[in-house]
C-alpha cells in the first residue's frame, strides 16, 4: 500500500466509525456501548492519520492522550483536553466488556469529542475548509 492510499484507508475507516456511532445512537433502542466504541475508534484513526500524514511512526495503542502527545511532538496541536481524550479512550476497551452501560448523555459526549477530533483532522488534512 502506498502512503497516500494508506492515509486514505485510515480516513475511510475513521469515517465508517463516525457514521456507525451516529447511526447507533439514532436507533429506536440506541446501542450505547457500540456508539461509544465507534466514537473512540473514529478519533483514534484520525489521530493516527495525522501522524501518518506527518510521516511519524505510532505504536499500536488505543490511548488517545498518547496519540495526541505524539501529534504535539510532530507539531500538530489538536486542542482537545486530556480529560476529554481520556474519557473517550476508556471506550476502546470498556465497551468490549460488560459493566455499567454508558448513559445517553455520556454517549452524546463521546460522539461530541470524536466529532471535534474529526473536524480538526479533516481541516488539517485539507478535507474541510477552515
Amino acid at each position: 500500500m502506498t502512503e497516500i492510499s494508506e492515509l486514505k484507508s485510515w480516513i475511510a475507516h475513521a469515517e465508517d466509525d463516525y457514521s456507525a456511532a451516529i447511526n447507533l445512537i439514532r436507533l429506536k433502542k440506541p446501542l450505547l456501548y457500540s456508539a461509544c466504541f465507534h466514537a473512540q475508534q473514529c478519533a483514534e484513526k484520525y489521530l493516527k492519520a495525522l501522524l501518518l500524514y506527518k510521516d511519524q511512526d505510532f505504536p499500536k495503542v488505543h490511548d488517545l492522550s498518547t496519540l495526541d502527545d505524539l501529534c504535539e511532538s510532530a507539531g500538530i496541536f489538536v486542542g482537545m483536553s486530556a480529560g476529554s481524550l481520556d474519557l473517550l479512550s476508556g471506550y476502546a476497551i470498556g465497551a468490549r466488556y460488560s459493566g455499567d452501560e454508558p448513559t445517553l448523555e455520556e454517549t452524546r459526549e463521546a460522539i461530541k469529542i470524536a466529532k471535534a477530533v474529526r473536524r480538526f483532522a479533516r481541516t488539517f488534512l485539507g478535507l474541510l475548509k477552515k
